[in-house]
C-alpha cells in the first residue's frame, strides 16, 4: 500500500510539473508574440524561431538537467525523441481537430520547413553514427552498440541550426512583418519572457524526477518514462500554442511552430547536454530505431500536408492513431513483451 501511495505521489508531481510548464508556456506565448510584432518578424519566422525556441525550452532543460543533475542523459534523449514524435503527430492532429476549418499549410512550410526538418533528422542520425564508428564505447550486454558522443561531434548539428537561423534571418530581412503597435514596453516583455523560462525549468525538474522514480518503482527503464510522460509534459507549451493559433485559423504559424520546435530539439537540445556535460555514451541500438520512428512520423505528416496543402479531420485522427501505435510498441519493448530492441531492454 505504501508503494502504491508513492506511485500516485510521483504521478501527482508529474501532473504538477506539467501544470507549471503550461503556466510558463502561457507567459512565454504572450511575451514572444509581442516581441515578434515589435521586431516586425513575419509569421513563419515568428512560429519557426521565436515561439519554437521558447516552447522548446522544456526539452532543452530536460537534457541539461538529466545529464548534469541526475546523470541520466539517455532519459533526456528519450524525452526529446518522444517529444519530437508527439509534436509531429499529436500537435498537428489536435490543431487540425480544433481548427474551425481545415488546417491549411503553404508551400513554404512543406518545401522549406518540413524538408529542412527531414535534413535535421538525418544529420542527427549521422552524428550518432560517427560516435559509434570513430568513438566506440563498451556496452552493457551482448548485441548492444554504443559510441561516445564528444563535444566536437555535438557541434555538427549545432552548426546546421546556425545555418537554419541564418536562412530565417534572410527571410525576416526580405519580408518584414507589420508595423509594431505603439506603446509596447519591450523591456517588460523581455523580463516576462525570461521569467517564463525559469518557471518552465521548475516544471521540467519535477517531470524528470518523477520519471526516474516511476522507472525505479515499476522496474522499467527510465527511457520509457522519458519517451512518454516527460515527452508529453514538455510538449504542452507547443500543443497549447499551436492549438490557439489553429483556432484563429492561423495554420501556417501553427505548423511552423511544431517543425521549428523539433528542429531546435534535435539540433540544439540534444547536443546541449553533451556540450555542457562533456562526452557521453549513446546507445545506438536504441537511438537508431527511435530515429526510425521519428522518420516515419515525419514522412506521414509531410505526405498529408502535401496533399492539397491542408490537414483534414480524418487525417488528424490518423496521426493520433499512428502515435498511439508507436507508444504501445515502445511500451511492449520496454516491458519485455516484445524483444526487437534488445538494447532498450538491457537498459532496464
Amino acid at each position: 500500500m505504501h508503494v502504491f501511495d508513492s506511485v500516485w505521489i510521483w504521478f501527482a508531481i508529474a501532473a504538477i510539473g506539467t501544470a507549471i510548464i503550461w503556466k510558463g508556456s502561457g507567459l512565454l506565448e504572450s511575451s514572444s508574440e509581442k516581441l515578434s510584432i515589435y521586431y516586425r518578424l513575419p509569421p513563419v519566422v515568428h512560429g519557426a524561431i521565436v515561439v519554437a525556441v521558447g516552447s522548446s525550452f522544456p526539452e532543452l532543460s530536460t537534457t541539461v538537467l538529466s545529464a548534469l543533475v541526475h546523470g541520466e542523459f539517455q532519459l533526456g534523449v528519450a524525452a526529446i525523441v518522444g517529444s519530437a514524435i508527439f509534436n509531429i503527430l499529436v500537435i498537428p492532429a489536435l490543431a487540425g481537430l480544433f481548427s474551425p476549418k481545415r488546417l491549411e499549410a503553404d508551400r513554404e512550410i512543406v518545401y522549406k520547413e518540413a524538408q529542412f526538418y527531414m535534413v535535421s533528422v538525418a544529420v542527427l542520425l549521422v552524428t550518432f553514427s560517427f560516435a559509434v564508428i570513430y568513438f566506440p564505447a563498451q556496452s552493457e550486454g551482448e548485441g548492444v552498440i554504443a559510441g561516445e558522443m564528444t563535444r566536437l561531434l555535438a557541434l555538427i548539428p549545432v552548426g546546421l541550426y546556425a545555418l537554419y537561423v541564418f536562412v530565417q534571418y534572410l527571410e525576416a530581412k526580405e519580408n518584414p512583418g507589420d508595423e509594431p503597435e505603439p506603446g509596447t514596453r519591450v523591456g517588460r516583455q523581455w523580463l516576462i519572457f525570461l521569467a517564463s523560462l525559469v518557471v518552465i525549468v521548475i516544471g521540467v525538474e519535477a517531470l524528470v524526477r518523477s520519471a526516474i522514480e516511476l522507472g525505479d518503482m515499476f522496474g522499467t527503464p527510465s527511457f520509457l518514462w522519458g519517451f512518454t510522460v516527460v515527452a508529453a509534459g514538455t510538449s504542452v507549451p507547443d500543443a497549447f500554442v499551436s492549438i490557439r493559433m489553429a483556432r484563429k485559423n492561423e495554420g501556417v504559424p501553427a505548423i511552423a511552430n511544431v517543425l521549428g520546435s523539433n528542429i531546435f530539439d534535435l539540433l540544439v537540445a540534444i547536443p546541449a547536454g553533451v556540450l555542457i556535460a562533456g562526452a557521453t555514451v549513446i546507445n545506438f541500438s536504441v537511438a537508431a530505431p527511435m530515429m526510425g520512428l521519428l522518420t516515419v512520423a515525419t514522412i506521414a505528416l509531410f505526405l498529408l500536408m502535401r496533399t492539397g496543402m491542408i490537414l483534414t479531420k480524418r487525417e488528424s485522427v490518423f496521426l493520433l492513431v499512428l502515435y498511439a501505435a508507436m507508444v504501445i510498441w515502445v511500451t511492449l519493448e520496454s516491458t519485455g513483451v516484445t524483444s526487437l530492441l534488445s538494447g532498450l531492454l538491457m537498459e532496464g
